[in-house]
């Protein structure tokens, strides 16, 4: 049976985001194909699609290998991702279909049945799936892309904590879920932004200085006032 490109280009992405394949890490095409059992074809295929994603870079005479992003691109993502889930989540209440409810649903009520039994083996992919239909709730090919895109990065640049905190994100997920079944788009944005305040990377984030994540000046600090001091 033929494997497609797409297929290879999941497991390759899958093994970069694991880390089994690190940073830095070359990919010879001819390795790539015995490693998935297919030919170099879709493997050439895949690397192209992983390049446009920007888990892969490709350079003259040196051939490919896993990306090296620096810590702006990491802190970067994570203010993008802040921009774009909430307005995800926003479109999803206003645009999802009674099918895409039925699947989040499903897929909460596992969640919760295999966190509470700690059969945390395919709780990811159950979360990646669940995600994936909120993205394409949205109504919006482009952005459910981005949405999709922009999480597979975030789990490679800012892995969750060994300290598991399953059961808690799948009720997070079921909130989300209410509002977006409600059709209440600031709830639903609302339930977002407190995910994202929780989430990996979130703290170190907010502890960098602008002048650190975005190239620009720091807001000048206010004078003291009745020895508050505040931000501009």
């Amino acid at each position: 049976m033929r494997i497609s490109a797409q297929s290879v280009c999941a497991a390759i992405r899958d093994d970069i985001v694991a880390g089994i394949l690190p940073r830095g890490t070359r990919l010879a095409e001819e390795q790539l194909a015995q490693r998935y059992g297919v030919s170099r074809v879709p493997v050439r295929e895949a690397l192209r699609t992983l390049e446009s994603e920007g888990f892969v870079v490709s350079r003259r005479h040196a051939g490919a290998c896993v990306a090296r992003p620096d810590d702006r691109e990491a802190a970067d993502l994570l203010d993008i991702r802040a921009l774009l889930e909430p307005l995800g989540a926003a479109r999803a209440a206003q645009r999802r279909t009674e099918a895409h409810l039925k699947v989040m649903r499903g897929l909460v009520r596992l969640g919760r049945q295999r966190s509470g039994h700690g059969q945390d083996g395919d709780l990811r992919s159950l979360g990646e799936w669940f995600h994936e239909t909120v993205a394409q709730s949205t109504g919006s090919p482009p952005l459910a892309a981005l949405l999709v895109q922009t999480r597979r990065k975030i789990a490679w640049l800012h892995p969750p904590d060994p300290a598991s905190r399953d059961a808690e994100a799948w009720q997070e997920r079921g909130a989300l879920v209410d509002a977006i079944a409600r059709g209440d788009a600031e709830r639903a944005r609302g339930v977002v932004l407190a995910q994202l305040d929780r989430a990996p990377g979130a703290a170190d984030h907010r502890g960098v200085e602008p002048a650190k994540r975005t190239g620009m000046p720091p807001a000048p600090r206010k004078p003291a006032v009745n020895t508050v001091r505040g931000r501009s």
